[in-house]
């Protein structure tokens, strides 16, 4: 029960400080500014293991690979503390994969959360700063879809056929990992 309560805690803590990096690297590649509330939670949360990165880990382009790296490493970080503390049976080979899935778990999770701060965000405060941010993160995530799927009663359901595709990408990622730790 202990170490159960313990994992939880920790995939919080993690998935707070992952999503922040994951939106750190993706708020500066859509070029939103960092002087509104979100952007300045996001530089608190996550400069103290970015910066350093980015000492030794170049941008490529406008993408920030320091935060993704920083990503990485907190889930490696949780999936080595975790492998320590259960004695799991995996080999200490297997943790940068599990970390790899843990990291693309934690994208279809933040993809997730912006879209549903999106929508509701759209209904009650269309004209609030922090939509404006939330906005531009997701509009283009959505520009796509609303190319082929029409208003309907002048209702964009754009955000709900791409919560339906990142669920249906987490149903893919869990067969995936299953897939990949049968063969290990």
């Amino acid at each position: 029960m202990l170490y159960q309560i313990f994992a939880f805690l920790l995939d919080v803590v993690i998935g707070l400080l992952g999503g922040a990096c994951l939106l750190r690297m993706y708020m500066q590649y859509q070029r939103v500014p960092f002087s509104n509330p979100l952007g300045r939670a996001v530089m608190a949360l996550t400069d103290w293991l970015v910066l350093p990165l980015r000492k030794i880990i170049p941008a490529a382009g406008r993408v920030d690979v320091a935060s993704l790296v920083g990503a990485f490493l907190l889930e490696l970080a949780q999936y080595a503390v975790l492998w320590f503390l259960s004695g799991m049976g995996l080999t200490l080979l297997m943790l940068p994969v599990m970390a790899l899935f843990g990291l693309a778990r934690l994208v279809l999770s933040a993809l997730t959360g912006l879209m549903i701060v999106y929508a509701v965000l759209s209904w009650v405060q269309g004209g609030s700063p922090i939509y404006q941010v939330i906005d531009r993160l997701a509009e283009p995530l959505l520009r796509p879809l609303r190319r082929v799927i029409p208003l309907v009663g002048g209702v964009d359901l754009s955000p709900l056929a791409f919560l339906v595709l990142v669920q249906v990408a987490g149903i893919i990622l869990g067969h995936l990992q299953g897939a990949i730790f049968r063969i290990f």
